[in-house]
């Protein structure tokens, strides 16, 4: 398995150079560890930030048997290359007690094509399947459910023809980016939120140097966002490399805002994939990389992990 963190602001906001070569280094590590595990499928877990999903049927997660990239932020936009076998993972799923929906047409953001494109050089280069799992839209149902999530499609893979299996989480750390809560919003805004789908290129590009703006600010030490938090983050980071992912399930949703941001929750995403290896056997955490960048506004990690039988 493989978790990484994502931003937007990649290719748009730069911090100092030492620190761009240190996360290359790690992207750089994380794709010849993928490489030379050589998947037959990705099962990708990841977030949506009001591009593909809205309040007007918000799941809490979310198998796609087709899906579509939008392309914000320039990220790569066009069809996923969604693994037949996508459906009798929802069917297994569904049979071990999780109510996964399901999604003949789903439409995702760069919280999923970004990992496709760093990792893998594009949208349609391995078989995927796309497994969205809510991260910004309160009220968020327990993390618990996503571990029990994670562990449902882990055992399901099992089952699955491909053989080699890459479970890919994208999301976190801390981070608290200019994202709008519903119950504060105007009613714009509120709309947007409800059902915000194709914006105008206008409504996109001032949405797009909104988000610049707040990651310089918060880089300048001028932004009244809460700051990336470390120690959180690491902390996060010594639970999934123990393997001991019940303890997430005694976290709250307010826990995670008020310690680390409210789009902490993407960190959901880590839990699931980690989850689903741990449903495969005892895992270890082979490689481990963490850098607060605040220009991409976020707490930044890459990680890998492999069968301890390995």
């Amino acid at each position: 398995m493989c978790a990484l963190s994502h931003s937007p602001l990649i290719g748009f906001n730069r911090p100092a150079k030492a620190v761009e070569e240190r996360v290359e280094a790690a992207f750089e590590h994380a794709r010849s560890f993928i490489a030379g595990f050589d998947p037959d499928l990705v099962v990708l877990f990841a977030p949506d930030h009001y591009n593909g999903f809205f309040y007007d049927m918000m799941p809490p997660f979310c198998i796609g048997t087709r899906a579509t990239a939008l392309g914000d932020y320039e990220t790569p936009a066009g069809e996923l290359s969604v693994a037949e076998s996508a459906r009798m993972l929802a069917k297994d799923v569904l049979a071990a007690g999780i109510d996964v929906a399901l999604s003949e047409k789903m439409y995702v953001d760069h919280g999923f094509s970004q990992p496709l494109q760093l990792l893998f050089g594009g949208l349609d280069r391995v078989p995927v399947i796309p497994v969205f799992i809510n991260s910004v839209a309160v009220p968020l149902c327990p993390v618990g459910r996503i571990r029990q999530l994670g562990t449902a499609i882990g055992h399901a893979s099992a089952h699955l023809d491909e053989q080699r299996v890459l479970f890919l989480g994208s999301g976190g750390l801390s981070h608290d980016p200019p994202v709008p809560q519903l119950e504060t919003a105007t009613t714009e805004v509120a709309a947007r939120l409800i059902d915000g789908r194709n914006p105008t290129p206008e409504e996109r590009a001032r949405r797009q140097a909104r988000v610049i703006a707040s990651g310089l600010d918060l880089a300048a030490g001028t932004s009244s966002m809460q700051p990336i938090n470390p120690e959180w983050d690491q902390r996060f980071l010594d639970v999934v490399s123990t393997g001991e992912l019940q303890l997430v399930d005694t976290w709250s949703t307010e826990w995670f805002a008020g310690q680390a941001g409210h789009s902490s929750h993407e960190v959901r995403t880590w839990i699931a994939a980690y989850a689903a290896m741990a449903a495969r056997g005892k895992y270890v955490m082979n490689y481990r990389f963490y850098e607060p960048v605040p220009e991409w506004v976020a707490g930044f990690a890459v990680t890998t992990a492999v069968s301890a039988d390995a």
